[in-house]
């Protein structure tokens, strides 16, 4: 069963002044782990990266209809599966399948999340 939908999108050249004017931009927006890989990449790449896991974070809250109010950013990590598809995780929902999408064009990274509760699923 479908338990909520959001989307974001972010311009990149946003992102990029953001990180210009404050030093802890991209620490406030990504997890250990989310850094380690944006360190790695070049400056517009990184950029880039930034903005798809700012959009996909912010999908999310608009997906479970909390806003990041009651959501962090460090609540909700983006990684990568072995074939390279974006994979979510986000403490505290755990019970929801959730799926994710980010796509980028040269000004704009943009984010879908689609919320699914398997358990709801089950016919007894």
């Amino acid at each position: 069963m479908i338990k909520g939908i959001g989307i974001d999108i972010v311009e990149i050249d946003r992102i990029k002044q953001s990180i210009k004017r404050n030093a802890r931009f991209v620490q406030r927006i990504l997890t250990r782990n989310e850094q380690e890989r944006y360190h790695q990449l070049t400056k517009h790449r990184g950029a880039e990266f930034l903005a798809g896991r700012f959009a996909a974070k912010e999908a999310f809250s608009k997906a479970v209809g909390t806003g990041l109010g009651k959501l962090s950013f460090q609540d909700i990590e983006v990684k990568t599966n072995k074939d390279g598809a974006p994979i979510i995780h986000v403490k505290e929902y755990e019970h929801l399948e959730i799926w994710v999408a980010i796509s980028h064009s040269k000004s704009q990274a943009v984010a879908q999340i689609v919320l699914e509760d398997r358990a709801n699923d089950i016919i007894t």
